[in-house]
């Protein structure tokens, strides 16, 4: 397939448009581990600038799917296309933020370094930054805050801090689909609005967003949701979804929602 793609930068952000195969397409798969399914019979598409949102509790099977998608997991059945190829075989297009990102704490790596390997898919190990990645680098940062403790080691960053110097990493990639494992929790108002922000910002030049989350409020402007309970309690539109009877059978109470 041919795909053609535009490249400018608008008010310090780089934009895409292009045309091509879905940015997910899932028909009759089962997720899970060593053959053992969690989830069930998800069948869906996500156009290019779409968002789906994975709700759910912890361990209703959202860090699960989104594995799979990333191509860490492989399908227990069905089948699954990311960016119509098989999931994990486009690296470079693809960002994936983990509910845990690793960290190491005998590396003595600044936030500044962590913001710069989300290059490393497009570089490889032994190519030099190029003017471009310094600049995806540099948006990165000033679009998720980071510029203030852009020099301080990761280790000395306070929960947020390593939360938000993550996404900009995921943010540097420049990816088509942007998986990301609930990437609002434990932030606070502020944090929170400038993850929404900028999800709308990739959305808008054209990238696909999947990300979980227990907060029904994070599926505001959703394309699509899956509501998980250890399976698929619902799936459609956020206004089909989110209803008091399916929040009850995912949450089994709707109050603190």
């Amino acid at each position: 397939m041919t795909m053609t793609t535009t490249r400018e930068v608008t008010m310090g952000i780089t934009t895409e448009s292009g045309s091509g195969a879905m940015a997910l397409e899932a028909e009759h798969l089962a997720v899970g581990y060593n053959d053992h399914a969690v989830i069930e019979h998800v069948d869906l598409t996500l156009q290019p600038g779409g968002l789906l949102c994975l709700i759910g509790t912890n361990g209703s099977g959202k860090s699960t799917l989104l594995k799979t998608i990333a191509g860490l997991l492989a399908p227990v059945d069905g089948s699954i296309r990311v960016l119509g190829q098989r999931p994990g075989a486009l690296p470079a297009r693809v960002a994936y933020l983990s509910q845990h990102p690793a960290r190491s704490f005998t590396l003595p790596l600044r936030a500044a370094d962590v913001v710069a390997m989300g290059r490393f898919a497009d570089l490889g190990l032994v190519r030099r930054m190029r003017p471009i990645d310094h600049t995806l680098c540099a948006e990165a940062i000033d679009r998720m805050g980071v510029g203030t403790f852009v020099n301080r080691p990761l280790m000395e960053l306070s929960g947020g801090q390593r939360q938000r110097t993550h996404l900009a990493q995921a943010l540097a990639r420049r990816a088509d689909l942007l998986l990301l494992d609930e990437p609002t929790a434990g932030l606070d108002i502020e944090g929170r609005e400038t993850i929404a922000r900028a999800i709308a910002q990739e959305r808008a030049r054209g990238c696909a967003v999947v990300m979980s989350t227990h907060d029904i409020d994070d599926a505001d402007t959703a394309d699509h949701v899956l509501l998980l309970a250890g399976r698929i309690v619902a799936s459609g539109k956020p206004a089909d979804v989110l209803t008091d009877e399916h929040l009850r059978a995912s949450f089994g109470s709707t109050g603190h929602h």
